[in-house]
């Protein structure tokens, strides 16, 4: 038996009320299942709460060989996967436009680089991170801080370092 981690919880409870507001749940269901993620104390027990509901979709942005740059006031999705060949990979949060406590950040990267600029007061985990001839640099604070943006970043850099400040 698993430990449900605080990102699974958080992830539970945001699918949970963004049902709700779709009208895909009445009051009575949704304090029914939020209780129920908020204290489940196994994944097996959350599990039920959330296998009906639908899982967002990551917005993708794919290039073979050139740069991916996101600066200034950019929607940022819940989930972004961000995919390059050859490419670097720059995304700047520190003026963009972000809704969710909790956002995902996947990076597939054969022969590049990214790097990814936090707000003030953001904390990020990289432990997902996978290098091959690359490393991972983490300025950022790991552990999420109450009421702040927390971004979880995971994927591949083959020959790719990746920066976060």
């Amino acid at each position: 038996m698993s430990l449900v981690r605080d990102e699974d919880r958080d992830r539970a409870v945001e699918l949970v009320q963004q049902a709700y507001a779709e009208g895909r749940l009445g009051p009575a269901e949704l304090e029914q299942r939020l209780e129920q993620a908020l204290t489940a104390a196994s994944s097996q027990e959350l599990e039920p709460v959330v296998a009906d509901l639908p899982e967002e979709r990551a917005v993708q942005i794919i290039s073979t060989g050139g740069r991916v740059t996101r600066v200034g006031d950019w929607h940022v999705p819940r989930h972004l996967r961000v995919e390059s060949q050859y490419g670097k990979a720059r995304l700047d949060l520190s003026r963009a436009h972000i809704q969710h406590p909790l956002i995902h950040i996947e990076l597939r990267l054969t022969y590049g680089g990214a790097t990814i600029i936090l707000p003030a007061g953001a904390s990020a985990d990289v432990d997902g991170v996978h290098t091959g001839w690359g490393r991972v640099i983490c300025r950022a604070p790991g552990s999420r801080r109450p009421g702040g943006l927390h971004v979880r970043i995971t994927g591949e850099l083959t020959y790719g370092r990746l920066t976060v400040r």
